[in-house]
């Protein structure tokens, strides 16, 4: 990584924090070293002692705004076990944030406020160059075009994955039909309100269970962000801990205990929006690079 791009790290992380401290969030510091990660179908934790290392800080940002905090985010290191590639590392850097009384629609308000304020930076741009690893800026303004999963199934592959799911056959279209699709459209993509089987941790959409209010930002066919209406009944995402336990284990993966803290807590957690959002990948954007080893000072790990 070229001295210019530590320098664009610094620019980035300054620019990022005076956005949030400029809207009245407090910046928060949760554990990276934990007993209970998120149960998540195909996100393996990193074994650390007879603890793990985190895959993200959401269970203690939502156990925050149970507490009481209505405006939180954290920008840390996060891992996951065997992850490897061109936009993929073991440990990352992430960006999380969530709002009390807030949606998925408000979230992307945020974030493309964020990305505005970070496309615009007469700081940021400066930091184009032409080298062997940053190629130039790449713009993150523009239109931003959202579709609905509904709608990008069914123009993109041919079926609608709402009401008819199919855990195997969404997850290959998504990868070799859909996902293609949209880097093609290039800018801005927004794919929102996922089938209720691929709520994760987020809240069915009112009116409509069939639909989970989810949504996930590719900038150029970069997955960027992954955001949701959080899902705040407890009894439901005990429901969904077990059945992903189950899977993980049909699948001989290791199986996580359940954060019964976060359980706990979680009835009390006002309605809320929130998303984690991959600084390395962001910089690697902003530096127009082709992999994130362009923006990433050591890669040891």
């Amino acid at each position: 990584m070229p001295t210019s791009g530590i320098a664009l790290r610094d620019a980035v992380m300054r620019s990022i924090r005076a956005f949030f401290h400029e809207r009245g969030f407090t910046e928060v510091e949760t554990p990276i070293r934990v007993a209970a990660p998120c149960l998540e179908l195909h996100i393996d934790a990193e074994p650390s002692g007879d603890c793990f290392l985190r895959t993200s800080p959401e269970l203690f940002h939502k156990r925050l705004l149970a507490a009481g905090y209505s405006r939180i985010f954290e920008i840390g290191k996060c891992f996951r076990q065997g992850e490897r590639g061109a936009l993929h590392h073991p440990e990352y850097t992430m960006l999380e944030w969530y709002r009390a009384d807030a949606d998925y629609m408000d979230i992307l308000a945020d974030t493309q406020a964020l990305l505005s304020a970070l496309g615009v930076s007469p700081i940021i741009s400066s930091f184009s160059q032409k080298n062997d690893e940053i190629i130039g800026l790449t713009p993150l303004g523009g239109d931003w075009k959202i579709l609905s999963v509904s709608e990008a199934f069914g123009e993109f592959a041919g079926w609608d994955p709402v009401g008819n799911y199919d855990e195997d056959r969404f997850d290959i279209d998504l990868v070799e039909k859909v996902e293609p699709a949209i880097k093609k459209l290039g800018g801005a993509v927004v794919l929102k309100d996922y089938p209720a089987e691929a709520a994760a941790l987020s809240r069915r959409k009112p009116g409509n269970p069939q639909l989970a209010e989810r949504w996930e930002l590719y900038i150029n066919g970069i997955e960027l962000a992954n955001a949701y209406s959080e899902l705040t009944d407890p009894a439901e995402q005990r429901r969904r801990f077990e059945a992903c336990a189950a899977q993980r284990k049909a699948m001989g993966k290791t199986v996580y205990p359940l954060d019964e803290a976060f359980l706990q807590t979680l009835e009390k957690m006002p309605p809320s929006g929130g998303v984690a959002l991959g600084v390395d990948r962001l910089l690697m954007l902003i530096a127009g690079a082709g992999s994130l080893d362009a923006v990433l000072p050591f890669r040891n790990s």
